[in-house]
């Protein structure tokens, strides 16, 4: 018999966390596993899934609106906010059953209380002391808030979901995922919404040609985007809030949201005192298997700060199972990890941008294609799709996908594939298109843009 409680003690009831606890245990790992919140993490409870049902529903007044081009007559509408968010709590309360259920049916100790590391085989839960051979980490994320006067008065994208009302006027700041998602959220169920972001354009770090079509889309939907702007202050009005930003305007509105990044959740974990190092940025440090610095330590996710999505996690888990319970020594592999925007109009992308396949490669071929989608051609929608591909002129490799428009990440996930296989370019112009499809334009793109547009452009 071992000489601990546990082979495997799981720190955090998300998606990387739940999955590591219960493929250890199919293992046959006496696992236990500690959550203070709620099982399923931030993805199921306040992220992700959450969010994609929210954002369905602010698609419906253009749904509603694009329905006379196919002559359809649409009666009066209303919406209502408060039953919105009932019906999306009924549905994560159910996807957090299952995740218990999972759990449960692995075999593994689930504890409904706060961890913390006395030492490196040690852990303190809620009132209960218990050791393990073996730690995973799996805490995640939480949102940060920018240093400045006034924001007491903000929320996060936590508080968001569990809004007693829509706000009429809503001020989002920030320019990455969370914000432009939040700001399509807001405008697409009627509120007037402005979206403010210090940086020179929205979605920093994607390919210009996307941060660029988007921001143009959304304002085309009524969205105000203050790009270079920052909020100096922020403090209660008589008619709502009222933000001060850095160009010298002050705006009143009734909600201002904080969507300026997260951070790892490292507090009153008792790293230190287990010899966990953490980074300047306040991630904890890992190596390429998700070793901590501490031997029998492990840790996945958003927590580690290296590609904050679900499926990485999910991934990292599984990698970490491989290595410590199936002799199947490997590292998740972070190259090509697809990921999708759900802004109105969405986004969905996967390889390298094309500054950043410059860098790689020098020598590029790009494909571009920009297009009314064929839903608006009776819709009468001034909405645009965009698709790119980024190819590496020597090898003809395709190394980058990106696309804006109706469908990007149904379409990208496929191509995700292709790109994680070395796909080059002849095989996309081989593949037979579906028609009539947007998806088609990624094979039928034939001719590159001319380098004389791309230095112009440079």
């Amino acid at each position: 018999m071992s000489a601990y409680d546990f082979d495997l003690f799981v720190i955090g009831g998300g998606s990387g966390g739940v999955r590591g606890a219960r493929m250890a245990a199919s293992t046959g790992a006496r696992v236990g596993l500690a959550e203070s919140y709620r099982y399923g993490g931030t993805c199921v409870i306040r992220g992700c899934v959450p969010k994609k049902l929210l954002s369905y529903a602010s698609h419906f007044h253009e749904d509603f609106e694009d329905a006379a081009g196919f002559g359809w007559t649409v009666g009066e509408t209303s919406f209502d906010w408060n039953k919105l968010i009932g019906n999306k709590d009924k549905e994560i309360d159910r996807l957090e059953g299952i995740y218990q259920n999972l759990l449960s049916n692995a075999q593994v100790k689930a504890f409904r209380a706060h961890a913390e590391l006395i030492d490196p085989h040690t852990v303190q839960v809620g009132d209960e002391r218990v050791t393990a051979e073996t730690i995973l980490i799996a805490t995640g994320g939480s949102p940060s808030f920018p240093p400045g006067e006034g924001w007491e008065h903000a929320i996060s994208s936590n508080e968001a979901f569990h809004l007693s009302e829509l706000p009429k006027r809503a001020l989002v700041y920030g320019g990455g995922f969370i914000a432009v998602e939040f700001a399509g959220i807001f405008n697409g169920m009627g509120s007037d919404v402005n979206l403010v972001y210090r940086g020179e354009q929205i979605l920093r770090g994607f390919d210009d040609d996307v941060r660029n079509t988007l921001a143009a889309e959304v304002q085309k939907k009524g969205i105000a985007l203050r790009v270079q702007t920052t909020i100096e202050k922020i403090e209660k009005g008589d008619n709502g809030l009222l933000v001060r930003l850095s160009d010298g305007t002050t705006l009143e509105t009734d909600l201002v949201m904080a969507a300026t990044g997260r951070r790892p959740n490292i507090k009153n974990l008792g790293l230190e005192a287990a010899g966990v190092k953490v980074s300047a940025s306040g991630a904890i440090e890992v190596d390429d298997y998700s070793r901590t610095s501490q031997a029998n330590i492990y840790a996945v996710g958003d927590v580690t700060d290296r590609i904050n999505l679900t499926p990485v996690a999910i991934q990292e888990a599984m990698a970490f199972v491989d290595t410590v319970y199936r002799g199947n020594t490997r590292a998740m592999d972070h190259e090509n990890v697809p990921s999708a925007v759900f802004s109105h109009p969405p986004v969905s992308t996967v390889g390298l941008s094309e500054a950043d396949a410059r860098k790689a490669y020098g020598g590029l071929d790009i494909y571009r294609s920009t297009f009314r989608p064929m839903k608006h051609t009776l819709s009468g929608r001034d909405e645009k799709t965009m698709m790119k591909l980024v190819v590496e002129r020597t090898s003809q490799r395709v190394v980058g996908v990106h696309m804006v428009g109706l469908d990007a990440p149904e379409i990208v996930q496929g191509l995700a594939v292709a790109i994680k296989a070395g796909a080059t370019k002849q095989m996309f112009d081989a593949t037979v298109g579906i028609h009539p499809t947007a998806a088609e334009e990624f094979v039928t793109m034939r001719e590159p843009v001319p380098e004389v547009a791309e230095k112009a452009a440079e």
